[in-house]
């Protein structure tokens, strides 16, 4: 079974990492989100949940208004070929999140360290980091010290790379 949010809670708190958490409706895309801006101070996730031929998985998380090439970004990250989007089962099957809720967090069910998780170099200039809690109808907010800290504890070592236009 995936965690939850209140095991996710549990888990950073059992880090010594403090965050703060907003509740709202439910966002499914980032324009959605964007109706939050000037409530959230930081910078906000867009994640990619991408697969290559060798079925490689990658979490690419970027800020929201960033542009990628997916038609390029394989020869950054070290896929074997292009990258499609994965499919919703495997999201589940190894983020335990849908579709609209995929978030950096989801780092916490890969217990098997299958996915590769790449953080984008212009979001991690911001402090503060803000990604859906394993559900689309709240926003964590984590400093990204705190954020590297979380994500090496989940058993990932973050590449951290220039992956936006």
């Amino acid at each position: 079974m995936p965690k939850t949010e209140a095991e996710l809670s549990a888990f950073l708190s059992g880090l010594g990492i403090e965050t703060t958490t907003r509740r709202h409706p439910p966002l499914f895309t980032v324009a959605d989100s964007q109706a939050l801006r000037g409530e959230i101070a930081g910078g906000h996730t867009k994640n990619l949940f991408l697969k290559d031929k060798k079925d490689n998985v990658f979490l690419v998380t970027v800020e929201e208004n960033a542009t990628v090439d997916l038609k390029q970004i394989h020869t950054l990250i070290g896929a074997s070929g292009r990258v499609s989007f994965g499919k919703p089962e495997l999201l589940m099957e190894l983020l335990g999140v849908v579709p609209g809720a995929v978030t950096v967090f989801g780092l916490i069910n890969d217990t098997e360290g299958r996915v590769r998780v790449v953080l984008d170099e212009a979001l991690m200039e911001n402090e503060t980091i803000n990604a859906h809690p394993l559900t689309n109808e709240a926003t964590t907010s984590i400093s990204r010290a705190d954020l590297l800290r979380f994500v090496e504890a989940t058993g990932h070592r973050p590449l951290i790379l220039k992956v936006s236009a």
